[in-house]
């Protein structure tokens, strides 16, 4: 199999798919931001259930990172009730649209364009919040994600991630509308680069679409501990039977609040242990 550059390939696929538009390419409009200037406001990390404010305990004047999140959504909506915020994006297409919806509603986002896995560009303990919806699918391997997002937050930070159910990873979502059903064919950790027969894998590299990995819980839930997260909140959510016929029987997406301990605190059972 010849060596694929994923970080190459799925900029090239996300700089398309912002071009020819989809719903997580679809900038708010004007009266979306005016709300949330007047503290009327909700966004997503998943496709259909609002993220609970409890959440965010607070978004005004906190330093805000909306990782892998670019596309003229949630950065808007967060900058205008109140927060900083930076937003980093393999796609230049998805930041160039925050950056128009900045300058048409006046607020303030810096964009970064770089990979998830790598957040150089920022110190230690930069942020205050890290806003990372469903994307991490297009990674090989999620755990340095996770690292990284620890490293940037300041203690007592939080880190609020949207995850594919890994469930949906062990049917072939390649397979035409008319043939699409629900047979177990993969295991799991998935990938396109290693699971897909060569034919259909020629095909998504040479139409351009994104390259996919469904990572473990192990991975997404148990990446977060090891890497020193204390997780605080858990949802599931649905999508639809559109979608995915998977739809009918399960929740398809999960979403995580973790924190960042403040130094000195313990989880409550190393607590009790001392």
């Amino acid at each position: 199999m010849k060596r694929v550059d994923v970080v190459a390939h799925n900029r090239v696929s996300w700089n398309r798919q912002s071009k020819r538009g989809s719903q997580w390419c679809e900038p708010v409009d004007a009266e979306t931001v005016a709300r949330a200037r007047r503290g009327d406001w909700e966004v997503i990390l998943t496709p259909l259930k609002p993220v609970p404010k409890s959440w965010f305990g607070g978004i005004g004047g906190k330093e805000v990172l909306c990782l892998a999140s670019g596309g003229g959504q949630q950065a808007p909506v967060l900058a205008a009730a109140g927060a900083r915020v930076v937003s980093f994006d393999l796609s230049s297409e998805q930041l160039e649209k925050d950056r128009t919806v900045a300058t048409r509603e006046g607020l303030s986002i810096a964009t970064v364009q770089g990979d998830m896995v790598d957040l150089s560009a920022f110190d230690d303990g930069r942020f205050d919040l890290i806003f990372h919806p469903v994307s991490n699918m297009f990674v090989p391997d999620v755990r340095p994600v996770w690292k990284s997002c620890h490293r940037v937050l300041k203690p007592g930070g939080s880190l609020l991630a949207g995850m594919m159910n890994p469930v949906f990873y062990l049917f072939n979502q390649y397979e035409s509308d008319e043939s699409r059903r629900l047979e177990v064919v993969f295991r799991l950790p998935y990938s396109d680069l290693t699971d897909l027969d060569e034919e259909t894998r020629s095909k998504l590299i040479q139409e351009k679409t994104a390259l996919e990995f469904g990572h473990s819980l192990d991975d997404q839930i148990g990446g977060q501990i090891d890497a020193g997260f204390q997780i605080t909140g858990f949802y599931e959510d649905w999508w639809t039977d559109e979608a995915t016929p998977l739809n009918r029987y399960c929740p398809t997406f999960m979403a995580t609040r973790s924190i960042k301990p403040e130094k000195g605190t313990y989880p409550s059972y190393c607590a009790f242990l001392l």
